[in-house]
């Protein structure tokens, strides 16, 4: 039996028992809320390792409650919704949510962000890793960056990097959905350290994705913007 509490905030009936039956018969601790003031309530008495909101609820917003959550609480943070407009995914990781999950998603994929975000958060929990120094982590998807030590970790393995390539890297990270033109990269970057050729910046992007895409030919974290330059989305 797992160990981990996870809070449940959706009001739509269906969906939100099918992300509780699924969670719970993976032998998680399940609590659920229909609205958002109720989700507050559930999440100061249970105190769970892990919060999947909806966007849309009644009382209180999903947007709302995420951000009185991240005043008080250091858990990861789920925002379900379905809408799609990239200003929505921003908004939502900038007031504090952890991961952005699209309505109509598949319970295989609910369940391998659960077990990646209980697995970060916990190993965070065993270091002494706390609310002091979560601004300095980056943590997206199955990649986190700490800027406090310059370690980049993929999938739990630490990801051997270049002080150039880290720079670059937690540059854009840090300015997620935010394109760049190489020249800016080079002028907040290199600085006059450069010798004034923009496809230094390509070499270093094709750099990192060597070590943190799935498939550097097809990347998905950093992007490139056709007549820009790059753009991290994780």
């Amino acid at each position: 039996m797992r160990s981990e509490k996870i809070l449940v905030v959706e009001d739509e009936e269906n969906l939100r028992e099918a992300v509780r039956y699924t969670l719970s018969g993976e032998g998680y601790e399940v609590y659920v809320a229909l609205d958002g003031e109720i989700a507050l309530e559930q999440a100061r008495k249970h105190l769970p390792d892990l919060v999947i909101l909806d966007v849309m609820l009644p009382s209180l917003d999903g947007f709302e409650v995420c951000r009185i959550l991240r005043k008080e609480f250091d858990m990861p943070i789920f925002l379900l919704t379905a809408k799609t407009e990239e200003i929505d995914k921003v908004v939502g990781l900038e007031i504090g949510a952890d991961d952005y999950i699209t309505k109509p998603f598949s319970m295989r994929e609910l369940l391998a962000r659960t077990r990646n975000a209980l697995r970060r958060y916990s190993a965070t929990k065993r270091t002494g890793n706390t609310k002091d120094s979560k601004a300095n982590l980056i943590d997206v998807g199955n990649l986190i960056i700490d800027a406090s030590s310059r370690k980049v970790f993929l999938s739990g393995v630490e990801v051997s990097m270049k002080p150039r390539e880290f720079t670059l890297l937690h540059f854009l990270a840090s300015h997620r959905y935010r394109a760049f033109t190489r020249l800016q990269l080079l002028e907040d970057l290199w600085e006059h350290d450069y010798i004034g050729d923009i496809r230094t910046v390509d070499v270093h992007i094709r750099w990192i994705r060597k070590k943190i895409e799935d498939d550097p030919q097809k990347p998905t974290k950093i992007t490139t913007i056709r007549g820009i330059g790059y753009r991290f989305d994780g």
